[in-house]
């Protein structure tokens, strides 16, 4: 049942991003919201480097509030486009998830953690980061399954060190950061195609039609892969954590 399930769970995200992506271009095309994005991106072609850092950093407060962040990486690519919007879509996503992980290794541990342990398998994950904690970061980040919002706080109250944290956070995180910058990107064409100011021909919108559907399949691929190898780690994890009784007043994790 889960290998039916699964599969059909990316067809109900792409279908949702798609919806989203052609709402955004109608409703652009149709309300006065059309003028204000075009100012809006007026301003920032005149100030790109402070237009960076104000959606970087709100990229960053958004994930820190556990506002999923599909929503600003489209707006980073219908703003940016594509490839460019991937680069300060990474920054922010990686600075927010940097900024949850310290919250709730710090600041917050006690709350988050009890929180973070009613989640299903949240042992299994703290025993498998312990020992592998650079791998189980980085396929849990291409893993679609888990949500990223979520992660970085519990990832905060696990035993994971913060660097492998860090590294394998920022290349995992990658290849879907780049498919929503691809859809944000569309929603810009699709606004121009409905005012008749896109003119691809015949080749250019093949091409880009194929670059959409290679995209979506790296990226399904990709992610299922990473589900299974990280579902084989959490088995492993939960092995593990039966084994051992823990012990109270056990030491945190590494820096």
């Amino acid at each position: 049942m889960k290998s039916f399930t699964r599969p059909l769970a990316f067809v109900v995200l792409l279908v949702v991003l798609g919806a989203l992506v052609i709402l955004v271009a109608t409703g652009a095309a149709e309300l006065p919201i059309r003028d204000w994005l075009e100012s809006g991106i007026a301003w920032i072609e005149a100030n790109r480097a402070l237009s960076w850092a104000v959606f970087v950093l709100g990229f960053a407060a958004t994930t820190v509030l556990l506002v999923p962040a599909t929503f600003p990486t489209l707006v980073g690519g219908f703003v940016f486009g594509f490839p460019l919007g991937v680069v300060p879509a990474s920054a922010g996503s990686l600075l927010g998830a940097c900024g949850a992980f310290l919250v709730a290794r710090f600041l917050a541990r006690d709350w988050v953690k009890r929180r973070i342990e009613r989640l299903p398998r949240f042992d299994a994950l703290d025993n498998a980061v312990r020992a592998d904690g650079l791998k189980v970061v980085f396929l849990s980040r291409l893993s679609p399954f888990f949500p990223f919002f979520l992660l970085n706080y519990a990832f905060g109250v696990t035993g994971v060190r913060f660097r492998d944290y860090v590294l394998a956070t920022w290349i995992g995180l990658l290849p879907a950061l780049a498919l929503y910058v691809y859809f944000g990107s569309l929603a810009q064409d699709l606004l121009a195609l409905t005012e008749g100011e896109l003119d691809r021909g015949p080749y250019g919108l093949a091409l880009a039609i194929g670059g959409l559907a290679a995209t979506v399949l790296l990226v399904v691929v990709i992610g299922r892969m990473a589900t299974r190898v990280l579902g084989e780690h959490l088995e492993g994890g939960s092995a593990a954590g039966s084994d051992t009784e823990p012990a109270d007043g056990a030491a945190g994790p590494s820096a």
